[in-house]
């Protein structure tokens, strides 16, 4: 009875565990409670002292291409080129019910599908920004493919 107690133990343990690292590895990119203006704000601050651009990055956390785009940008050399150019700012779209004015202020980048990004001076002028949807299939390119696109950026 011990053993089949133990076992039942580690069996539920187990399962514990691997629910668990599923939800870690779900780290959603978008504070969907941000308030992106502030956000914005803060990264513009941050630019300024840091003499960087600022990368907004529009989508939503139920995109795929969306969360892909952010996990890829978390590491190798495109990682390295947007921290070495960029205060990042992501932008919580929503179900295209949030943060619009925001989008049409800086061109409306996501018009043609997120995720989608525009480059701001660190005085908050629109530098240039996605139009055609060059990062909406983010989940199938690979880390040249992004290097190109934020190099256009």
């Amino acid at each position: 009875m011990l053993r089949a107690l133990r076992s039942s133990l580690t069996i539920l343990l187990l399962i514990l565990l691997s629910t668990a690292s599923a939800g870690a590895a779900d780290v959603l990119p978008y504070d969907e409670k941000a308030n992106a203006h502030a956000d914005i704000a803060a990264a513009l601050a941050q630019a300024k002292a840091h003499k960087k651009q600022v990368l907004l990055v529009f989508g939503a956390n139920w995109c795929k291409d969306c969360r892909e785009l952010a996990r890829k940008m978390g590491e190798g050399k495109l990682a390295e080129r947007v921290s070495k150019r960029y205060v990042v700012a992501k932008v919580d779209v929503g179900n295209w019910d949030r943060n619009q004015d925001i989008a049409a202020e800086y061109g409306n980048p996501s018009k043609k599908g997120i995720p989608a990004a525009a480059v701001l001076a660190a005085d908050g002028k629109l530098l240039k920004a996605t139009s055609a949807g060059e990062l909406a299939s983010a989940r199938d390119m690979g880390e040249a493919e992004l290097l190109a696109v934020f190099d256009q950026l």
